[in-house]
C-alpha cells in the first residue's frame, strides 16, 4: 500500500502511469498497422531504434541532428542518470 501511494510523498513519482502508456502505444500502432513483426531481429531493432530515440528526445538533443551523426559512425551517446 505505501507504494502505491509513494506520489502523495515523493515528488519524483508521477501520479499516473500515462508516461509507460505512451512508451507503448507507437509499437502496438506497428503491430496494428503491419499485423506484426516479421522476425524477432526486427522487433529488437525496432526496440533498440525507439528506445534510442525516446531516451535523445527526453535529453531535448535534436533527433535529426542525432540521426545524421550515427549514420556517419559517431552517434551520440545519451546521458544516464
Amino acid at each position: 500500500r505505501d507504494e502505491v501511494l509513494r506520489f502523495l510523498t515523493d515528488l519524483r513519482v508521477p501520479f499516473d502511469n500515462n508516461q509507460a502508456e505512451r512508451h507503448i502505444r507507437m509499437p502496438k500502432l506497428k503491430q496494428k498497422a503491419s499485423g506484426g513483426f516479421r522476425s524477432e531481429t526486427g522487433v529488437g531493432a525496432f526496440a533498440t531504434i525507439r528506445s534510442y530515440l525516446s531516451t535523445l528526445r527526453k535529453q531535448s538533443a535534436d533527433l535529426f541532428a542525432a540521426l545524421v551523426l550515427t549514420f556517419q559512425g559517431s552517434p551520440p551517446i545519451p546521458h544516464i542518470e
